[in-house]
């Protein structure tokens, strides 16, 4: 079975941090490019970072660069989302794609 299955949401305080996990089962993630989206309630799906297949050159939306840091782990088959410096407009579901498979998603709440 080709599945996405994300991790590692919870609630954290602004300024906290997380670390996302989307590992896959059935493909190789190596051999995608890679993207997270997230949605905030009320709100659209909103891109926000990317990672290249081969190279692994990164793409993040303006809000979070400089903030988030995306990679890959081709032994574990998993890509993470290290999100730093947390701040309460970054609460929303957050969901990995490769291809056309998308997961479930993984919430991410910031509040104090």
């Amino acid at each position: 079975q080709v599945q996405l299955v994300e991790s590692g949401g919870g609630l954290v305080q602004p300024g906290g941090s997380l670390r996302l996990s989307c590992a896959a089962s059935g493909l190789t993630l190596g051999n995608y490019y890679v993207r997270w989206f997230r949605q905030a309630p009320g709100k659209g799906l909103e891109w926000v970072s990317a990672i290249y297949a081969g190279n692994n050159i990164t793409e993040y939306r303006g809000t979070v660069k400089g903030r988030f840091t995306i990679s890959r782990d081709s032994a574990k088959n998993t890509v993470y989302l290290q999100m730093n410096g947390l701040k309460s407009e970054d609460t929303a579901l957050y969901y990995c794609e490769a291809g056309r498979i998308r997961g479930q998603g993984t919430q991410v709440t910031v509040s104090s």
